[in-house]
């Protein structure tokens, strides 16, 4: 989850602590749905017919033509687009090898495959969409007290409707990161705390909008320091 001058955004799961954070859900009713979500994405395909690959080097455009060229009546989908030079598809194995081939000879720099359990950010993953609309009409859902961005929308959203439409449609749908923290910037964001383990966020971010400052929080040391520094 990243935290961005009282405003929030949350890349993939992320999303969801970011609304957690911003009091939209409850932390009981955050943990349900991420177990009903994990579950249901992991159910959706079975184990070893899916794949997702980063792309590198690459515009989105020239992605998107990639996956167009490799789907061959199977499914090859954009699924994360992390920063201007990092595209990330998915859909079925075969498939996503294809566009790892024609990537490299399109002139991506890198086109690799993923470590992952299932295909996810794609249409293959609808089965889980549906168990997702049926767990996320049985919660309430309040409007954010801060402005939390949508993945799929790129910009902030406080409908609570809204917001439940949107969360279903991620499950299928593209994780739209560099117009997300292009959103922010422009909206005179200058700073920006990621919170979790590791820092692949904040590279990102840097490549995304280099007048960003940002800082990783990985521990309850820095979560402190953290939260000090923005109350001066």
């Amino acid at each position: 989850m990243t935290i961005c001058d009282w405003r929030m955004a949350g890349h993939s799961l992320g999303e969801y602590s970011a609304l957690a954070a911003a009091g939209t859900f409850t932390i009981a009713d955050t943990a349900r749905l991420l177990r009903i979500r994990g579950d249901a994405m992991q159910k959706a395909v079975p184990e070893g017919q899916g794949a997702m690959a980063a792309i590198l080097g690459l515009d989105l455009d020239a992605v998107v033509e990639v996956a167009a060229a490799a789907a061959q009546g199977e499914v090859c989908d954009v699924a994360n687009e992390n920063d201007p030079g990092q595209t990330v598809v998915s859909g079925d194995r075969v498939a996503v090898e294809r566009a790892v081939v024609l990537a490299k000879e399109a002139g991506a720099k890198r086109a690799l495959l993923l470590p992952v359990s299932a295909p996810f950010h794609c249409s293959l993953m609808q089965p889980a969409a549906d168990r997702m609309a049926q767990a996320l009409a049985d919660v309430e859902i309040q409007a954010p007290k801060v402005p939390v961005v949508a993945n799929i929308r790129a910009e902030a959203v406080d409908d609570p409707d809204t917001i439940r439409s949107l969360l279903v449609e991620q499950v299928t749908g593209r994780v739209r990161w560099n117009d997300s923290v292009a959103w922010m910037a422009a909206q005179g964001v200058t700073e920006i705390y990621e919170i979790g383990a590791g820092k692949a966020l904040s590279g990102m971010i840097r490549r995304i909008a280099k007048d960003i400052a940002c800082k990783a929080i990985g521990t309850p040391d820095e979560v402190t320091a953290a939260a000090a520094a923005i109350k001066k």
